[in-house]
């Protein structure tokens, strides 16, 4: 262990990383985006703007022999107003492959978001420390996992010895689109989000496009998830555009074919698996919008509930099951002309006796350990011999 004055500082680059489509120079580092800088200048959307700037998927990744490590960070932590504090967002460290600790950070920003208002008000910080300590002492491949809720802005890295880019490896890139439970909501830490768990269990690199809120057929996002180098796309398409209410189901199906047809543009051959929604009770025949019940907010309890009116399917409003059904039928009627696309029931992730064990605790999202069920469950459906992205497709 060499004496804090022999450390080596590093600032952190774009070189450094993995998992980000983007990055941004500040004041206090970088930045890193998961969406492009065209994409997030054709939406305001503030929701989109705090989804995409959150890294979900994004690590840090390096080789050397340090056994102690510091990164300086400034996250953007969110508050509900009324609501006891939520969780400190997580790093993962991850020595050659394997999780070897996990730490918190100190300082940061503060978002406060009061639901009842509908309002927002950021509370600047200053930039904190991560400190990972104990490392064997070899030369390996360090990563370290960001955390999948907290926009964050990277400045230094602080070793005991020097640090070098890692080689990138030959292992395929999945590339995945999908909503908050791709993104992660409510996951344990940010190697614990399901298709971080189902990229490693699939010996894959992943590069996550899960977006809370705006999973929503957006063009830009199309654009990007053609335009991005990988051997395998999926894209998860369905909670969002019911609990936004955003569409009809007139302009739902034209709008699935237009995103799949931006994404074969440029990866007309890539095995493409199209994914419906994971069970979720108030919606699969209730349409949207979602509202938040905030009467036992203080106690640190969300629930959402469904707004729409079950007989408004009839005038095109979108439910769950609606949507699977038109997914189903359009993969049906597309794969005829293109044999690397694929379709996955998303219930077969997440169905009715997972709900009787594990209920969605928010009426939306999973927990822990069904993130965890379904990153296993999506291993053994897609990367299996056979599947739609075994490794004999590729």
């Amino acid at each position: 262990m060499h004496t804090k004055d022999n450390w080596v500082t590093t600032p952190v680059t774009a070189g450094l990383l993995r998992g980000a489509l983007d990055v941004e120079h500040t004041e206090h580092g970088v930045l890193p985006h998961r969406l492009p800088a065209r994409a997030r200048a054709q939406c305001a959307d503030a929701q989109l703007a705090m989804a995409e700037s959150q890294p979900s998927g994004v690590r840090l990744v390096f080789r050397s022999r340090a056994t102690a490590v510091e990164l300086d960070a400034l996250p953007t932590r969110r508050v509900y107003a009324g609501a006891p504090p939520r969780p400190e967002g997580v790093y993962d460290l991850f020595v050659d492959g394997r999780l070897a600790c996990q730490a918190t950070g100190t300082g940061g920003n503060t978002l406060v978001i009061d639901m009842a208002a509908g309002t927002t008000e950021t509370r600047p910080g200053a930039v904190g420390t991560v400190r990972f300590t104990g490392l064997p002492d070899r030369v390996k491949d360090i990563e370290i996992w960001l955390p999948q809720g907290e926009t964050t802005e990277l400045a230094l890295l602080r070793t005991d010895a020097a640090i070098e880019p890692a080689p990138e490896g030959d292992r395929r890139v999945w590339l995945h689109h999908g909503s908050s439970i791709s993104h992660g909501s409510d996951a344990a830490s940010p190697s614990n989000i399901w298709p971080a768990l189902a990229a490693s269990l699939g010996g894959v690199e992943l590069i996550n496009l899960g977006l809370g809120g705006s999973a929503l057929l957006d063009p830009f996002t199309a654009r990007a998830l053609r335009d991005t180098p990988a051997d395998l796309i999926s894209v998860k398409i369905g909670i969002n555009l019911v609990n936004t209410d955003l569409m009809r189901l007139r302009a739902f199906g034209p709008a699935v074919h237009g995103f799949l047809d931006t994404i074969r543009e440029g990866r007309p051959s890539t095995p493409l698996l199209v994914i419906s929604p994971v069970l979720c009770p108030i919606h699969e025949d209730t349409p949207g919008p979602s509202a938040p019940d905030l009467s036992n907010l203080s106690s640190g309890k969300i629930k959402f509930e469904a707004m729409g009116d079950p007989a408004e399917r009839a005038s095109g409003k979108l439910t769950l099951g609606v949507i699977r059904e038109e997914l189903a039928r359009i993969v049906r009627q597309r794969s005829a002309d293109d044999p690397h696309l694929y379709y996955l029931d998303g219930r077969e992730l997440y169905g009715e006796a997972d709900h009787a064990e594990l209920p969605l605790p928010d009426q939306l999202h999973p927990d822990a350990a069904t993130h965890r069920r379904m990153g296993e469950r999506f291993a053994r459906l897609a990367f299996a011999s056979g599947c739609p992205f075994a490794a004999e497709r590729g």
